[in-house]
């Protein structure tokens, strides 16, 4: 994971209960949330490297005239993230929905890639044989 630009104006200790609350417990607010931002980091990365992983099937089902849409597997992707969400002690409605929002944005993504697909087989992002 790379480090934001020194520029990012994102203020870590930005709270509206500054003034508040003693400094011990400001403290305390703050390093906790500063873990919760490296995770939601870390998040952003991990879809990014998700939906670059997802853009190639979308190239591929499109190479091939598949269907933009799988929904045995989305069913199985759905029981297996409620399954680990249990294991997790994560509320499995939660992981559900979440998955089904990613679900339905690759769709979209795969729809668009195979609407184009024919007017550039360079596409940036496509897999060649080669690699």
């Amino acid at each position: 994971m790379t480090e934001p630009h020194a520029a990012d104006p994102f203020d870590p200790s930005a709270s509206s209960l500054s003034g508040q609350v003693t400094p011990e417990v400001m403290d305390e607010l703050l390093a906790v949330r500063g873990s919760i931002d490296n995770i939601d980091a870390t998040l952003v990365y991990l879809l990014a490297e998700r939906f670059k992983a997802t853009q190639r099937v979308g190239y591929l089902k499109a190479r091939h005239k598949l269907p933009a849409a799988d929904p045995d597997r989305e069913t199985a992707q759905i029981e297996r993230l409620r399954r680990l969400a249990e294991e997790a002690h994560l509320d499995p409605a939660f992981a559900e929905k979440f998955l089904n929002f990613i679900i339905s944005e690759v769709i979209r993504h795969h729809q668009a890639i195979a609407e184009n697909h024919g007017s550039a087989a360079d596409h940036v992002g496509e897999p060649t044989s080669g690699r």
